[in-house]
């Protein structure tokens, strides 16, 4: 394998032209979309809680405290976000990416409790039917109500999807639920226009419905970054790129997870057996900067170096034996 040299390696030999830590940048964007996100509730909030006041609508009241105290689950993923952008120490050595994920599971939980509130309104309004007064004062701010949940959603999904970041999606999938809360309060107030109360609590039901596959979608993506889950086309473009780097002759394992919204890479690689320790770790840290370089939210990868005529897991298992009075193992 010839010297390959990084025109400008990366972690702890620095760039040389220092660009801003790509780590750094995806966290300021999640930072700002909670940031602007939470602004645009909390003026839909304001603006529900003065239509409350005028109309003395139950149901807007309910939705109008359900909205901004479910506003609230942008501060944990804010501080998460915040965490995140700490350096490893020796007590967490991988960082404070898991964090992310564990607000991630929290917005999770409070988007199927909004799945019940919202089955156990519509039930109590099928049970004892609520009168509803100043219908276009209602009607207006639920609409407030679902296009400022709506545009938070927009923001929070796609700032998400940017950074792969799981949570600050479903985050997003959060507002998009209260949006569809205050949507069934504006087609409540339609039906009762129209001469027909019961669509308040039908259009209810049909909503919690469509919160419980939102809850469904974001808690299956949330979970699985908590298991280690990934997108098996990562790890075979991780496979197809360290395999096109000069003097590899193979890529014997490739393991791959998230930490929040970066990705973590071991790959193991095999060489000419004739290397030189020198030459193998010049060939390592050129693979790693093929990586970092190539593949999208890669933040940290691991090379380790086999010759080719030893390679793969099964070199470097050790066979059955057996120590300290224990029976025979292998490792």
């Amino acid at each position: 394998m010839p010297e390959h040299k990084p025109p400008h390696p990366h972690g702890h030999f620095g760039h040389s032209h220092a660009p801003p830590d790509p780590a750094l940048l995806s966290t300021d964007v999640g930072i700002r979309a909670v940031r602007r996100s939470l602004a645009i509730l909390l003026g839909t909030a304001a603006v529900q809680t003065a239509a409350v006041a005028v109309s003395g609508s139950v149901a807007l009241l309910a939705d109008t405290i359900h909205n901004a105290g479910d506003a609230l689950t942008a501060i944990p993923l804010w501080l998460a976000f915040r965490m995140a952008r700490r350096e490893p120490n020796g007590r967490f050595s991988y960082g404070y990416g898991r964090v992310e994920d564990l607000a991630g599971l929290a917005i999770v939980v409070v988007i199927a409790a909004s799945a019940l509130l919202a089955a156990y309104e519509s039930v109590l309004r099928f049970l004892e039917p609520r009168e509803i007064s100043h219908l276009g004062i209602v009607a207006a701010a639920a609409l407030v109500g679902f296009a400022g949940n709506e545009a938070a959603a927009r923001i929070r999904i796609n700032a998400g999807r940017r950074i792969a970041s799981a949570a600050l999606i479903a985050d997003g999938q959060h507002a998009r639920a209260d949006a569809l809360t205050s949507l069934s309060v504006l087609l409540g107030a339609a039906g009762v226009w129209l001469g027909f109360p019961q669509a308040d609590p039908i259009v209810g039901l049909g909503i919690t419905g469509v919160i419980c596959v939102i809850a469904w979608t974001a808690g299956r993506a949330v979970i699985g970054r908590l298991l280690d889950e990934t997108d098996p086309h990562v790890a075979e473009e991780i496979r197809l790129a360290t395999s096109s780097a000069p003097g590899v002759q193979a890529v014997t394992d490739v393991r791959v997870r998230w930490m929040g919204h970066r990705l973590e890479a071991d790959v193991s690689i095999a060489v000419d057996p004739g290397l030189t320790v020198q030459e193998g770790h010049a060939g390592a840290l050129y693979v790693r900067h093929h990586l970092l370089h190539r593949i999208p939210h890669l933040r940290h990868v691991t090379i380790h170096v086999d010759p080719a005529s030893a390679s793969g897991l099964e070199h470097h298992r050790i066979g059955t034996h057996a120590h300290d009075g224990l029976p025979a193992h292998s490792h």
